[in-house]
């Protein structure tokens, strides 16, 4: 039970006494009322700090707005993550105000939820303002501070004991034993110290909740809240098996999550997971994560100097500011994890697992990791050894861009992603890098982007221009024109290959064109011709085209 507040009074000995008398009994009998009326609420509302994560786990979700083709932006990543923290925190009976410090700069304070306490959440906040030069010197006005200055002709140093009179908002101004003097306006070189950090800044972000306990106690809670400043994707490395210039080939597919914190925060051993697939965001998160900002301290001089007698001493030119502290940039190097569990093999990289989560994927990584701050972190999560697929040839005939000179086709790799084929395993999106062993070591054969593909989704995979596949598209009689929409198309493919090579050939929009002369299909909303040009040799084809387009 709460100590309740006591009034000790004594009777007047003058009758001329007995008003004030009377007034200090009605004082007190209101204190004790108060008391009675609210124990626990008597007692002044304190700051708890809570300590310092136990258990981590951060979920990182894809910049909803980027593209299937388009690579994270290192320098301003676009995606979020929800970010879960186990923290312990030691309760007074009553009204308590608790910090949470070290949360991610890129916090969205609306988004924050408190598990855990008997009394739930009153109210929630996100201190505003970090420590800093100016946040130091409004949190000390009217306290005493220590100015020290050094004669810039001896290098002796003075100190003394001032009292800050005004607000870091243009020019400071002390109270020293001679009078009221404008901090950097003595013409000497001089440092204010600071006994201590005002109750309420820190130098990390602080998320503070203020709740209630009737009797008090240790807890365990879990504070989870989204944060900006985060994205991730896939990157691919496929490497042929020996003998993989032919038709039928096997590669060995070895996939890396890539996760960006553009926040200034480490999450130490931290569980790591993603989502990937589209997910439907309202919320303008950037606007609702503005971090806050350490106030830097700039200070201004009257013309004449110092308010006091003055000095002899010429007074000289200020010097520069110092340069403000640089953010942490990428070093360039990218962190990779590959830690082993337990009685497994050294060579073997440990896996993230996938998970179904609705219509979107989630990759678990089995071992905690350390998120660096303003960093990239690489974990293995897809690892085939036999994905058996082939090389087709892609080149485009359609009337509107034909051309006369010889152009390359483009080589493609094709899949199924089933058991058959070695896959069946969802592909988020991502870079995909193809190398070809050689007896100079595995040679790149070519990169580009990877979209999303789910289970039993055929897959396509460019790897760029061929040096033996040729295609030369021309039209035949007469240029077309609005009142003739009729074409003779035809295209002559040229393969210098040792096998024969599969050739796919797209002649445009199927809304768009009619075709007749050569037997074609319809994919992708796109007709094709496929045909097979022996090893050596070529092939020539000729097909009417009809445009369709109503006017």
């Amino acid at each position: 039970m709460a100590q309740l507040a006591t009034c000790h009074l004594e009777e007047p000995s003058v009758t001329g006494r007995s008003g004030r008398f009377v007034r200090l009994l009605l004082l007190c009998a209101a204190a004790l009322a108060a008391n009675l009326a609210d124990p626990v609420r008597s007692q002044a509302r304190l700051p708890v700090e809570a300590s310092v994560p136990t258990d981590l786990a951060v979920t990182v979700y894809r910049d909803p707005d980027r593209g299937p083709y388009e690579e994270m932006d290192r320098d301003w990543p676009k995606g979020f993550a929800m970010i879960s923290e186990t923290r312990t925190v030691t309760l007074p009976p009553g009204e308590s105000t608790i910090l949470f410090n070290g949360v991610a700069e890129g916090m969205v304070a609306v988004s924050a939820i408190v598990t855990g306490l008997p009394g739930g959440t009153i109210e929630k906040n996100r201190n505003a303002d970090l420590l800093g030069p100016a946040a130091l010197v409004d949190g000390t006005l009217g306290n005493r501070v220590t100015i020290t200055r050094t004669n810039p002709g001896t290098g002796v140093e003075r100190s003394e004991s001032a009292t800050v009179r005004t607000r870091a908002d243009g020019g400071l101004v002390l109270e020293t034993a001679d009078g009221f003097e404008a901090v950097r306006c003595s013409g000497l070189p001089e440092r204010l110290t600071f006994d201590a950090v005002p109750q309420g800044l820190s130098a990390q972000p602080v998320f503070s909740i203020e709740t209630r306990d009737d009797t008090g106690g240790t807890y365990e809670v879990v504070l989870t809240y989204l944060s900006w400043g985060f994205d991730w994707q896939a990157n691919y490395v496929a490497t042929l098996k020996e003998g993989g210039a032919r038709d039928g080939i096997d590669l060995q597919l070895l996939s890396w999550l890539t996760v960006l914190n553009d926040n200034s925060q480490l999450f130490a051993n931290a569980e790591l997971l993603a989502i990937a697939g589209t997910l439907n965001v309202e919320s303008d998160y950037r606007t609702l994560a503005d971090p806050p900002q350490a106030r830097p301290l700039r200070l201004t001089c009257y013309p004449l100097g110092s308010s006091l007698a003055g000095s002899d001493e010429p007074r000289p030119r200020p010097p520069p500011p110092p340069p403000p502290a640089q953010m942490a940039a990428y070093s360039g190097e990218i962190i990779v994890t590959a830690m082993r569990r337990e009685g497994a093999d050294m060579a073997a990289p440990v896996m993230a697992e996938e998970e179904a989560l609705g219509d979107l994927k989630l990759y678990r990584f089995p071992e905690r990791v350390d998120i660096n701050a303003k960093g990239l972190k690489q974990v293995a999560f897809l690892n085939r050894d036999e994905v058996g697929g082939r090389l087709l040839y892609s080149t485009s005939c359609e009337p509107w861009a034909a051309h006369d000179e010889a152009r390359p086709a483009q080589m493609v790799f094709e899949t199924l992603n089933d058991p058959a084929h070695g896959l069946d395993a969802a592909m988020p999106a991502g870079r995909i890098a193809f190398f070809e062993p050689s007896p100079y070591g595995d040679l790149l054969v070519g990169e580009e982007s990877l979209r999303d593909y789910a289970r039993g989704q055929e897959v396509e995979i460019s790897l760029g221009h061929s040096a033996q596949v040729f295609a030369q598209c021309s039209r035949q009689g007469a240029d077309m024109s609005e009142d003739d929409r009729n074409a003779s198309v035809r295209i002559v493919v040229t393969n210098a290959n040792p096998a024969a090579a599969s050739v796919r050939l797209w002649l445009g929009a199927a809304s768009e064109w009619r075709i007749s002369g050569q037997r074609s299909e319809v994919r992708n909303g796109r007709r094709m011709i496929k045909l097979d040009v022996p090893a050596n040799g070529s092939r020539m084809l000729e097909w009417n085209a009809r445009q369709s387009l109503s006017d």
